[in-house]
């Protein structure tokens, strides 16, 4: 691992760790982040994580750059992988259907699987929660198993209903709220995602692991999901 130091605005800086996205780069990149916060203290304003890098966006008015490039060069010395597990576990209730799943079909004939055996697949992996972005409490989570890696779509929607699971290359993701989007949907989940009643108002945060755990049309309605299939949607 080679660390890198690269300038994203006059108080901003990326550490950048790695240049591929590994599962097993996230106990680094968690280590990291204690270690910057614990630097920085007050005069940090944000630290964004993501698959290979966490960006350090600090007060201008307390410290110069090159005494934010000290700080990071002090907290990443002898750096080591965060071994204790810092996020949580969570399972979401999915309902995999065509009807809010428009892509499920064309995944299981993409892959050569059926579209229980694309269930199994991708509810049978527990996920690592990489970045959020997007839009807020969405949360970026890999790998899905490669048979099930499906480029975007060409032309993304311009409406995608809340809840929506989706794949996209090797990603997986629900969506938190009705947005645009161009995620190959294979199903929905009835867990609200983004609320300001969260922490940090997201559910999910990088270093959680998420299981999506395939549940009957009865259970999703039980639970409180939104059945109406995507193209009826307002």
């Amino acid at each position: 691992m080679k660390i890198r130091i690269e300038i994203v605005a006059v108080d901003c800086l990326m550490v950048r760790l790695f240049d591929s996205i590994d599962e097993a780069h996230m106990p680094w990149l968690l280590a990291a982040s204690r270690r910057l916060h614990e630097c920085f203290g007050q005069r940090l304003i944000d630290l964004v994580p993501s698959y290979t890098t966490l960006m350090v966006h600090y007060d201008l008015q307390q410290l110069q750059a090159s005494e934010a490039r000290q700080l990071i060069a002090q907290a990443l010395d002898d750096l080591q992988p965060d071994t204790r597990g810092s996020g949580r576990t969570h399972s979401l209730p999915t309902w995999y259907d065509p009807r809010v799943g428009p892509e499920l079909k064309l995944l299981a004939d993409r892959s050569g699987l059926s579209i229980n055996q694309v269930i199994e697949r991708h509810s049978g992996h527990e996920y690592q929660v990489f970045a959020l972005g997007f839009v807020p409490g969405f949360a970026f989570m890999g790998l899905v198993d490669e048979i099930l890696a499906s480029p975007r779509l060409n032309t993304p929607r311009k409406r995608v209903a809340a809840g929506s699971v989706g794949i996209a290359e090797r990603q997986t993701a629900a969506y938190p709220q009705v947005s645009p989007g161009g995620w190959n949907l294979i199903g929905r989940t009835p867990v609200r995602l983004f609320d300001h009643a969260l922490e940090g108002y997201s559910l999910l945060h990088p270093g959680d692991r998420v299981r999506f755990e395939a549940v009957s049309h009865v259970e999703f309605i039980r639970l409180g999901g939104d059945d109406t299939p995507l193209e009826a949607q307002p």
